[in-house]
């Protein structure tokens, strides 16, 4: 039982967060034999997702963590070698394909987020999904002439991330994929001690443009503490530095992850 307090509390307490996240909108949420009912006029992809994500939760128990597995080469420490790491399962359906909205209209895209205020996605939809929504990237044509030329710059610039900057990633990280032809980067980040894996994906949809659609996610829990957004801003900065146009996420556009997360920065 003491493996699983970890994920038990978890669960507690971002049911704790969605309460203190949907009374904030000035709605009713109520928990009633192990159910959570939601009462609003409307609710975000997110806010629905959260009700049947905090209920199977519920009805599961618990979440079977995967087998022991050692961080990367480019981790910061070997301190933590001998714990048994939960990396996940690598999600399904990832790189471009198609998805559909909340209103059922199918759309090309990156792997929605799910409820938890664990992920980012340039393609989720604004009105659908505003807590994961983000910008996407975009490259300076007058210094970047192709397609390739833009994610060999995108590729050094990931190649170059600082595993344990702001406290995050100290397992290091592998680029898994990299396609400068396709226009697709995809990177798995670990964190030090419990071993939990992260997936980045940079991926270009219109290949007539220069614009690089962005997700970062958590595989395991229900909060990340900050650690996606302190991920996308820190390679976001990088490229701003090289002349994209790169805003990362924002504290003002995204309060609502900030406060379910209670950070307070990234």
């Amino acid at each position: 039982m003491k493996f699983f307090a970890p994920i038990l509390a978890s669960v507690t307490l971002s049911a704790s967060a969605f309460t203190a996240s949907r009374t904030c909108r000035n709605t009713s949420l109520r928990a009633k034999n192990n159910d959570v009912d939601i009462e609003a006029p409307l609710l975000t992809r997110r806010e629905s997702l959260t009700k049947s994500l905090l209920a199977g939760v519920v009805a599961a128990g618990v979440v079977i963590p995967s087998d022991a597995a050692n961080a990367f080469p480019n981790k910061i420490s070997d301190k933590y070698d001998d714990r048994p790491k939960q990396r996940g399962s690598k999600p399904n359906n990832l790189g471009i394909g198609k998805r559909k909205d909340m209103a059922g209209g199918e759309y090309i895209g990156l792997k929605e987020c799910g409820a938890a205020p664990n992920c980012f996605c340039s393609t989720d939809s604004i009105e659908d999904s505003p807590d994961t929504n983000i910008p996407p990237f975009k490259w300076d044509t007058s210094k970047l002439s192709s397609r390739q030329d833009a994610f060999q710059q995108l590729h050094e610039v990931v190649k170059a991330y600082q595993p344990g900057q702001s406290n995050i990633d100290g397992g290091g990280f592998n680029i898994v994929t990299f396609d400068p032809e396709a226009g697709y980067i995809y990177v798995q980040f670990e964190s030090l001690k419990n071993g939990y894996v992260d997936d980045l994906e940079f991926a270009v949809i219109n290949k007539e443009d220069n614009v690089v659609q962005v997700r970062s996610a958590s595989r395991l829990g229900y909060l990340d503490f900050g650690v996606n957004a302190k991920r996308i801003n820190y390679l976001a900065n990088a490229l701003r530095e090289k002349g994209w146009d790169a805003p990362g996420v924002l504290l003002e556009t995204h309060q609502g992850y900030a406060e379910e997360n209670r950070v307070t920065s990234f």
